[in-house]
Formats: C-alpha cells, sequence, structure tokens
C-alpha cells in the first residue's frame, strides 16, 4: 500500500520539491507551513495557499514545527513520512517519531562531511572541488540520520555561491524524483553515516566575509565568491567608507586593493559609509 506523506516547507526550495512530487506523479496528503505573517523577511519565504488549492491537498499553517496542532494533524492524516525541507526550526523528538516511519530532510553537503550551517558559503572558502545535497532520515542529531541517497555538485575555482546555490536547488528536485517511487512504497535503503569521517562546519554572520590586507589574493577570491549573492556579500574597509564587494579578479601586478601577494580589481561593488 502506498505511503501517506506530510510535507512542511516555507521557503522557494521546498516549494520546488513539492512541485516535482506532483510532476512525478505523486501526492501529498497533508501540506505544512507558517503563518502567514511569520517569517515575511525570511530569505526566499513563499505560501503555499495556491498549489494546495490547485492539488486539493489539506494545508495547515503554524508558528512551531513541534506545536500540538502539527502532531495531531499528523495522526488525523494517518501520515506515514514527513518531508521537512527548508525550515529553521528543529523538530523535536515526538514530532520526528509522529510519522509511522519517521522525517525526512535535505542538507547541501555530502554528509558525513560539513554537517551544520552555511555548507555553501564553506564549500567554496574551503576550495573544494566536490560537494552535493543529502537526502537522510532526520534523527535528533544535526544531520546525523542515515542516508537515503546523495547527489554530487562538481565546484572550480571560479563557482559562485551564487552558481552553488542554483545547482544545489537543482540537486534538491533531482533526489525527489529519483527517490520519490522508494519512498511511498517503503523500498529504500538507508545507510549508516561514517561518524570518523563527520565533519562540522560552524555558522556565519555578515561580518564574518571582511576581506583583509593581509589575505592571499587566493583567500580573498574564494571568500568574495563564497559570500556573493543571495549572500550579504563580502566587504573591505577602506578609511571612513566601506567597499561591498560581489564580484572581483585577481592580479599579481595591479588593482584596486592591495593584498599580501597581490592586487583585487573589482569588478561589482558598491561603495558603504559616504
Amino acid at each position: 500500500m502506498k505511503k501517506k506523506i506530510a510535507f512542511a516547507t516555507c521557503v522557494q526550495l521546498g516549494l520546488s520539491c513539492i512541485e516535482e512530487i506532483y510532476r512525478v506523479g505523486g501526492n501529498l496528503d497533508l501540506l505544512i507551513t507558517l503563518h502567514d505573517e511569520k517569517a515575511r523577511n525570511k530569505s526566499g519565504r513563499i505560501y503555499l495557499d495556491e498549489i494546495a488549492a490547485m492539488h486539493d491537498a489539506p494545508l495547515l499553517k503554524i508558528n512551531n514545527i513541534n506545536d500540538q496542532d502539527v502532531l495531531q494533524a499528523l495522526k488525523n492524516h494517518q501520515i506515514d513520512w514527513l518531508f521537512i525541507i527548508g525550515w529553521s526550526q528543529i523538530a523535536k523528538n515526538e514530532v520526528l517519531e509522529a510519522p509511522t516511519y519517521g522525517c525526512i530532510g535535505m542538507h547541501p553537503t555530502l554528509l558525513p562531511i560539513g554537517r551544520g550551517r552555511a555548507a555553501i558559503p564553506w564549500a567554496i572558502i574551503k576550495g573544494l572541488d566536490e560537494t552535493g545535497v543529502t537526502m537522510f532520515k532526520l534523527d535528533q542529531g544535526v544531520d546525523t540520520g542515515d542516508i537515503i541517497g546523495q547527489g554530487v555538485i562538481k565546484l572550480d575555482q571560479n563557482t559562485t555561491a551564487t552558481e552553488l546555490y542554483k545547482k544545489v536547488d537543482d540537486m534538491h528536485i533531482t533526489l525527489i524524483a529519483k527517490y520519490w517511487e522508494d519512498i511511498v512504497n517503503n523500498n529504500i535503503t538507508l545507510t549508516k553515516q561514517n561518524n570518523a569521517d563527520a565533519t562540522e562546519w560552524s555558522g556565519r554572520k555578515p561580518e564574518d566575509g571582511e576581506i583583509l590586507s593581509s589575505m592571499t589574493i587566493d583567500e580573498a577570491d574564494k571568500m568574495i565568491r563564497a559570500v556573493t549573492h543571495p549572500y550579504p556579500g563580502a566587504f573591505y574597509k577602506d578609511g571612513e567608507k566601506t567597499l561591498r564587494i560581489w564580484s572581483a579578479k585577481i592580479s599579481e601586478t595591479d588593482g584596486d586593493i592591495k593584498l599580501s601577494d597581490g592586487y583585487l580589481k573589482l569588478l561589482d561593488y558598491e561603495i558603504e559609509g559616504l
């Protein structure tokens, strides 16, 4: 018997996954999102009213994923699996155990590498030649659950956060399409993460994007590519003014900003504080 599936999201990434589920002929038995007035300023905040109406899917609006009405709705709809994607609140054990088989999430690294935060900027700052997206069963740890499947994304020395963000988006959709039938037919294979290989990446703040003259051109180039759109951007303090840098080229001989072993030539930037 096919499983009953619910999906919780409030951002575009999740909506893209929901659209893909319907595109491959799937069905969702319950949609969950935030109340309309919550997180209005959240980057990529979306609303599910239209897609719920289009597919005649029940839509529950909530304040928190751990609210009693979430648990009640999962029970009432006899949900087998709950997707929680693009959701910043951490689901507690009661929610994780409410669906028959549990909850499914995605993380934009090849777990167990890069558990934690700021996965897209860190992949570029660390100079990785590949990253990816992992679909996994949520547990009480941070990105520690058993793996359902992964997709690899290649990076090179020119990859920007803008490009990687789009590739991560596309890989979410690819993984949904690849594993949907296995999920609804209860045919997935869960693979335990190898904790010996695990790494944890910390959260990043806008002020972490500062370019310092003591940096190498390689370090500065990575920083600019890592925190460009949709992130707050790298910046350089030049006396009273601040240069907000969205893209730049490196040069060993001349440019706008002197670094320890060369220069930055600014391509796209704004001057703040004038």
